[in-house]
């Protein structure tokens, strides 16, 4: 009886579900292209969406918990195969994962006349059994290191929950908890993620000596993050004088303001996968100046204005730059980016400066403003999508697994 080797099972294998990098990038990337032209066209009032909830939920759940889950978990599911070893989440279990994931985003929009237990139930489920996934093959091999990734993605979890818990009880405060510390979890991995690769990253792409970590810098940055956190996510922060909350906010953008100068981006700009990387990071303490600002009392600057330097700027510029070299790396081609997707990263850091600071500087300019954002975010990840698809969903050239 002949029998069935791993490199035959793999060969079988529908290339999507090889790992989770092809399926999660490719529908994240694809969901927030169509998530954001729905969110202009109701804007716009030329469309009506039945939705969970009411449309302006909808958005804010749908950014962080569909799109950016789905590439958060998509990238950690690719890298602890690299940490660890063995052979991350693909085949059927990795097909349980994306319908988990598909469900709830079509829950999320059209479970207007959906049971709620059914919507919260299944949107609830898919980053805790994407955290239990991940610790698996971390826990065989005893690897202490990166299993902190696992309570932040309960924590998310709890975030979700949070603003699930704030529409059901019409607490638009709780809404907002839920929402602004899921921002403050996931700045937090990409300045964790960030700091680790990217000095790697400047490195090899230039032909550069490494920068080497200032310990008690990395610490100061990370600390005062995490202080943030703690203090919006227990309410504390509303109890302190805004001069405090101030001074933190502007002592952590600079402590990262530091953290990634020294890694050279004047290095980098012949290299597309790195100057959008490094560009991506920078928006973080450009994000956290700006609620520093808007503490001590530069009031034209909302608080949506310092949210979006976070999320369309900072996460939305990672995100892509991210998705375009792992996309590479982890199906066993060169690190050499279709020149499109140089434009891509451009329009996205259009998409993210026109939000933030022509709604900041030229409030009239609203709509408008809005509508340029979501016109270049659209064009920049349909661009990834169209570049990529053949690559996410066909074998490595190498015929390793994967």
């Amino acid at each position: 009886m002949m029998q069935i080797t791993d490199l035959q099972v793999e060969q079988r294998m529908w290339p999507l579900l090889r790992q989770a990098f092809r399926p999660l990038f490719l529908l994240g990337a694809s969901f927030s292209a169509i998530a954001m032209a729905l969110w202009i066209t109701v804007l716009g009032g030329h469309l009506n969406l039945p939705v969970y909830g009411q449309v302006m939920f909808w958005h804010a759940h749908e950014m962080l918990f569909g799109f950016v889950a789905a590439i958060v978990v998509g990238f950690l599911l690719t890298a602890v195969q690299n940490w660890t070893g063995l052979r991350a989440t693909h085949g059927k279990t990795l097909g349980i994962l994306m319908v988990v994931w598909l469900a709830a985003r079509l829950l999320m929009l059209f479970g207007a006349a959906a049971p709620v237990w059914l919507v919260v139930a299944v949107d609830l489920l898919f980053l805790p059994l994407a955290a239990v996934l991940f610790a698996i093959p971390l826990i065989k091999v005893q690897q202490q290191r990166n299993l902190f990734f696992v309570p932040v993605l309960f924590l998310l979890t709890f975030c979700n929950g949070l603003m699930h818990y704030g529409l059901l009880t019409n607490r638009f405060d709780m809404q907002q908890l839920g929402s602004y510390n899921a921002v403050w979890l996931i700045t937090l991995l990409m300045v964790i993620v960030g700091g680790r690769v990217l000095p790697m990253f400047t490195a090899n792409g230039t032909m550069t000596p490494k920068v080497q970590p200032i310990v008690w810098l990395d610490l100061l940055a990370l600390g005062s993050l995490w202080l943030i956190f703690i203090l919006n996510i227990t309410l504390i922060s509303s109890q302190l004088p805004a001069g405090v909350m101030g001074a933190l906010y502007a002592f952590a953008a600079l402590t990262l303001a530091w953290r990634c100068g020294r890694w050279r981006i004047w290095v980098t700009w012949r290299v597309p996968l790195l100057w959008s990387l490094h560009l991506a990071y920078w928006m973080i303490p450009f994000g956290l100046a700006l609620f520093a600002l808007r503490e001590f009392g530069v009031t034209s600057i909302t608080t949506s204005t310092a949210l979006h330097a976070l999320t369309a700027g900072a996460m939305g510029n990672m995100i892509l730059a991210m998705l375009a070299r792992v996309s590479l790396g982890h199906s066993g081609r060169p690190l050499q980016p279709k020149p499109i997707m140089s434009a891509a990263f451009m329009l996205v850091i259009l998409a993210a400066l026109t939000r933030v600071l022509l709604l900041w500087l030229f409030p009239a300019m609203t709509m408008i403003g809005l509508i340029i954002a979501a016109g270049a975010w659209i064009v920049a990840y349909a661009i990834y999508v169209v570049v990529y698809l053949p690559i996410l969903t066909t074998p490595r050239p190498d015929g390793r697994p994967g």
